[in-house]
């Protein structure tokens, strides 16, 4: 019973991911060539509310779902890094069509090939757990 309130928010997710067209190839193919504002809307309307979510998550000292205490940890800075990360992201986002969340949307709505990027994506957190600290942070 516990879960069910994890179940019903991705079910929430889902269908805002649809009903906003997050999940459209196009729309993502669009953002990739500069052709439309949507996707660029959708992402900057998360980061906002990330930040808010954040902000308001330190502010309160709000607990996890077993009672323990949300930590930040402060992050060495290294531009390298990042460009290298978000460029394998960004590829993968490319090449599939999807990112993490559209990709299990994407399933749900009945489009059965992207299971086998969700397959790959798996595939790839798997062995990035495997070799994690081998690389640097």
């Amino acid at each position: 019973m516990k879960l069910i309130k994890f179940l019903a928010l991705g079910i929430v997710f889902g269908i805002v991911m649809a009903k906003s067209e997050a999940l459209s190839w196009y729309r993502i193919q669009e953002m990739f060539r500069f052709q439309s504002f949507h996707m660029y809307g959708i992402i900057g309307t998360a980061v906002v509310l990330g930040v808010l979510g954040i902000a308001l998550i330190k502010k309160f000292n709000v607990r996890d779902n077993e009672g323990n205490p949300i930590v930040f940890y402060p992050k060495a800075k290294s531009v390298a890094r990042y460009l290298m990360g978000g460029a394998i992201f960004g590829l993968g986002w490319a090449l599939s069509g999807a990112c993490p969340g559209p990709m299990v949307v994407n399933i749900g709505y009945g489009y059965l090939t992207m299971a086998i990027v969700f397959l790959f994506a798996t595939i790839g957190t798997f062995i990035y757990g495997l070799v994690k600290d081998k690389l640097p942070h």
